[in-house]
């Protein structure tokens, strides 16, 4: 069962008088979990007093650019010392405000950074607020990471380091939004995502904000969900108090800016903030995972490339499932995990490995759903006949309607490097095997991934007018 994580909600403001009842309240919309940030010390030590009282909420503290000017010597060794707590899960709420300057912009600047040292010396992740102020906020992480700067793994088998905190209630760029997540940071999604554009709309109906727009070309894997209560209540409650309990409305407006399942963005977020606060619970490994409205099986880890962009060794999430099994599941157990296939859209022979890899129990598990009125899909490399050492297509006929065949690149050295393959046979049997697809399965798709240097747009021409077959493009972010 997912649930939902606000994960920057001020329960220490004076606004806020009855916290059961608010928590109460949130557990009714399935917030599971709440993160009290502070500004000063007065409210950092009272969302520690929150997070002591309550299991479900946890504290950050740190002092918000408006009281930077109060934060001195002894003051930031107390946020050490806070931060030792075993309920304190980060450094905030921290960062630049250009809009009031309630401190001044170099006052800011300074207590920023030693703020996010703060933070690397006891191993925390950082939440910042930024308003107006890219450019200077955008230089300090740039300098600032290239400096040591990790936090403890929280699974066993993680490669790559922890994302290093999260750009609360992002309101900034695409392009702003693209460097952070390069740089390790998430973006908080607040209720300003639920705003109606300002500004004139005359001859643009259900014109989009800057926002959603940035929303709708980011993938959910980089999101939080926040409120900043008692400020920014989303529609519908827009003017109100916000609470805990109105993060449900953000999820549900990012989930129609995604075209995903509200399911979807609840677990998909709630992992982001496991990963980043360890708030929250380890997700279970999964043979079968249902995305939006089909259900995706997992055969195996293994697999013929080692594509750059794939975290197969690492992690193994996709959409906030855990997809790192320990063993390849039977025919008989993947068809336990489908049950009826007509309760989905489609089955997909997908994973974090080549499902090719494992034919026979493909076949079997495919046979079983097209004899009980299901339709499938195979999302594959392209290797199949190399792995199997022979063509296996006329095997796929009947049994698969739909296949997507991993293109990547058009150049035979690119295609070579973006996918690991250890020799350049790998392009060869690759497209023999796309163009012949078309003989025994009726849809034939060939996508590309959003690596920087690729030339989408060669790629697309190339994948309808050189294959025939019909084009799809990855994000990578």
């Amino acid at each position: 069962m997912s649930y939902l994580v606000d994960t920057h909600s001020h329960l220490n403001h004076e606004k806020f008088a009855n916290i059961e009842e608010i928590l109460e309240r949130a557990r009714a919309s399935e917030v599971e979990y709440v993160i009290v940030p502070g500004w000063d010390l007065a409210s950092s030590e009272k969302a520690i007093e929150l997070a002591e009282k309550f299991e479900n909420v946890f504290a950050a503290v740190g002092f918000h650019p408006h009281d930077a000017s109060k934060a001195d010597e002894q003051s930031l060794k107390k946020i050490v010392e806070f931060a030792s707590h075993k309920k304190v899960v980060a450094i905030g709420e921290i960062g630049l405000d250009y809009h009031y300057n309630l401190s001044p912009p170099e006052v800011q600047r300074r207590i920023f950074e030693e703020q996010i040292e703060i933070a690397k010396s006891v191993k925390l992740p950082v939440s910042i607020h930024n308003r107006e102020s890219d450019s200077d906020l955008m230089e300090i992480l740039e300098r600032q990471a290239l400096t040591d700067w990790t936090l403890p793994k929280r699974f066993d088998y993680q490669i790559n380091p922890q994302p290093r905190g999260a750009l609360h209630s992002f309101n900034s760029k695409y392009e702003i939004a693209r460097r952070a997540i390069e740089l390790g940071f998430y973006l908080g999604i607040s209720g300003m995502v639920t705003f109606p554009r300002t500004g004139s709309t005359i001859g643009k109906k259900n014109a989009e904000s800057e926002l959603q727009k940035v929303v709708k070309l980011i993938q959910p894997e980089h999101f939080l969900l926040e409120t900043d209560a008692p400020y920014l209540a989303p529609v519908p409650h827009r003017g109100e108090t916000n609470e805990p309990a109105y993060v449900s409305f953000i999820a549900e407006k990012i989930a129609g800016l995604q075209h995903l399942n509200i399911e979807d963005i609840r677990r998909i977020t709630s992992y982001n903030s496991y990963k980043l606060f360890a708030v929250g619970k380890k997700p279970e490994a999964k043979i079968a995972y249902q995305i939006r409205d089909s259900l995706y099986l997992n055969p195996t880890l293994r697999c013929d490339s080692d594509c750059i962009f794939c975290d197969r060794k690492g992690e193994a999430m996709v959409k906030g499932h855990n997809l790192h099994i320990e063993k390849e599941p039977s025919a008989e157990e993947l068809i336990k995990e489908i049950g009826d296939p007509k309760k989905f859209k489609e089955i997909v022979f997908c994973g974090y490995g080549e499902p090719t890899i494992r034919l026979e129990v493909m076949k079997q598990v495919a046979r079983y759903v097209k004899d009980n009125g299901g339709r499938t899909r195979l999302d594959t490399d392209g290797h199949g006949n190399a792995i199997n050492h022979r063509n296996i297509l006329p095997e796929l006929r009947g049994l698969i309607d739909a296949v997507s065949i991993s293109l990547n690149s058009t150049d035979p050295a690119e295609y070579q490097r973006l996918m690991g393959t250890p020799n350049g046979k790998q392009w060869d049997s690759m497209l023999e095997f796309a163009k012949e697809a078309k003989d025994f399965i009726p849809e034939v798709y060939m996508s590309v991934v959003g690596v920087d240097g690729v030339d989408i747009e060669s790629a697309k021409e190339f994948i309808e007018n050189e294959i025939g077959a019909k084009f799809r493009y990855r994000p990578l972010f």
